[in-house]
């Protein structure tokens, strides 16, 4: 990989950040460990659980407000959005277009922006986790990729609390009482073990599981409590991979239910 550094962000990107870091600052309240993990420069995959629409802004803060400034692949339908699809495209975000011979192109643009010297912020589950619990679920493979193509590191990220703002696949948002974002990187996954290897379907899961174990770990830290023995995998469960699978108070009342017993209220 390269240690160039990324060129000044682009105009878009900085009208964003103005837009959106004050509101963050003032409406949550941040609990931000493992910043020490985080390259200070050359460009890196940064990975992170998904469990609400809202969580890409907290994560994207906590990268901001200490050095790196993050681009995101990010679904294609978020482009056709009118104004945000312009913010997302002049400000370097990537489209990803899923099940498509388009997502090569997302693939191509990702090595080519971590050689630049950029951040590159991959969800590995590639939606919000279909786990009733929100724990991570089996992730896909574009991460680990673009990491073993590159080199690069590969920073695992675990994320609690932006569902207790926008509950999963939920479109009102709760506020007040302000609740806090728990964002916590750990060192790098460990694949130079694998990069002689050929990167073909058995490696990038091995990869791509390495990646969701320290996610996982991170993420039992934060909450406090062990995460289930299997991992959950949509597949073998029936449920789409690509879409709202339930209804999102489906999940929200199993997600208030545990906090409930966790406060003891």
């Amino acid at each position: 990989m390269t240690g160039a550094r990324p060129q000044r962000l682009p105009w878009a990107y900085r009208f964003a950040a103005l837009l959106l870091r004050r509101p963050l600052l003032l409406l949550t309240k941040r609990d931000w460990r493992g910043i020490e993990n985080l390259p200070r420069e050359g460009g890196f995959v940064v990975s992170p659980n998904h469990i609400s629409y809202a969580d890409p802004l907290p994560f994207a803060h906590f990268l901001f407000d200490n050095g790196r400034a993050t681009y995101f692949l990010a679904k294609d339908s978020l482009f056709t959005i009118p104004f945000v699809g312009m913010i997302l495209r002049r400000s370097g975000q990537i489209p990803v277009y899923r099940n498509s011979a388009a997502a090569t192109d997302a693939y191509r643009a990702a090595v080519e922006g971590v050689r630049a010297g950029k951040a590159l912020g991959i969800f590995p589950e590639g939606t919000i986790t279909r786990d009733p619990d929100l724990w991570p679920m089996r992730g896909k493979t574009g991460a680990a990729r673009v990491a073993l193509e590159t080199r690069c590191p590969l920073i695992p990220v675990a994320q609690w609390g932006a569902h207790e703002i926008l509950s999963p696949y939920g479109h009102r948002p709760s506020l007040f009482p302000r609740k806090t974002m728990h964002v916590i990187a750990g060192p790098p996954v460990d694949l130079s073990d694998l990069y002689d290897r050929p990167i073909d379907t058995k490696t990038l899961r091995e990869a791509t599981d390495r990646l969701m174990d320290r996610i996982t770990e991170l993420l039992e830290e934060i909450r406090g409590e062990k995460s289930p023995h299997e991992r959950f995998d949509p597949r073998q469960h029936g449920v789409p991979e690509i879409g709202h699978p339930i209804k999102h108070d489906d999940i929200g009342r199993t997600t208030r239910s545990r906090i409930h017993r966790e406060d003891g209220s």
